[in-house]
């Protein structure tokens, strides 16, 4: 049975990504980096449910979620963006393969990264996050999420890449083999991998013919 939920606050964190932040259900758990099934609980609506990724702190109060915008499909991310205050949400069973299992590099692009976001953040919480490090690919500085508190954990072992915007301080190309060969200094490390599909299988491949160990790879099958 879902669980119901209120709309407590929004807020923007880039030009089309939002912050949600929901009353914590009574008897919702998740690992940080598993996702759940959210949908709004109007008539019309409440069965359009797509899977989200919490990304608050697992011991809070709250439920957040950190969602981004794609107003040309106009579903239910756009719809999401426009609620209100006291709005209720429906939160399914938790599900997914990502989750920490030890100290390594994590691989993002674009919304790919809100999984990272609660691992990181629960890592932090901890005292756990040496050791670990960042790749990140957006399409343009402004798409980037949370740029700050992610450096704010990771300092120089985060690495921005710009694929369509050249500025200082940032990578301009895509996640390739020269790229992670040029950050990554242990292939027998884990591999957190995250992104749209055709990004998680050429990164997985590419991590691969680089030696490393596929048991190793943490990510979500398509």
């Amino acid at each position: 049975m879902a669980h119901k939920a209120r709309l407590l606050m929004t807020e923007f964190v880039t030009h089309d990504v939002k912050r949600l932040v929901l009353a914590k259900p009574k008897g919702f758990q998740w690992i940080p980096g598993q996702g759940t099934l959210l949908s709004i609980n109007k008539p019309g609506l409440k069965d359009e449910a797509h899977p989200f990724t919490p990304t608050g702190l697992t011991g809070a109060e709250v439920v957040e979620f950190t969602i981004k915008q794609y107003p040309d499909r106009r579903g239910l991310t756009q719809k999401l963006h426009n609620l209100a205050p006291g709005a209720e949400l429906l939160l399914d069973q938790v599900f997914g393969d990502i989750q920490y299992k030890g100290v390594g590099t994590f691989i993002a692009g674009g919304a790919g990264i809100t999984p990272f976001v609660a691992v990181l953040r629960q890592l932090s919480q901890e005292g756990k996050l040496r050791g670990n490090s960042l790749i990140f690919s957006n399409k343009t500085w402004e798409d980037i999420i949370l740029e700050r508190e992610l450096k704010s954990y990771l300092g120089d072992r985060c690495t921005f890449t710009l694929t369509q915007e050249k500025r200082p301080g940032y990578e301009h190309r895509p996640i390739t083999e020269a790229l992670l060969k040029e950050k990554i200094r242990n292939f027998g490390q884990y591999f957190y991998v995250c992104g749209p599909p055709k990004f998680i299988e050429d990164i997985n491949g590419t991590l691969e013919k680089l030696g490393a160990k596929r048991k190793k790879f943490v990510f979500d099958e398509p």
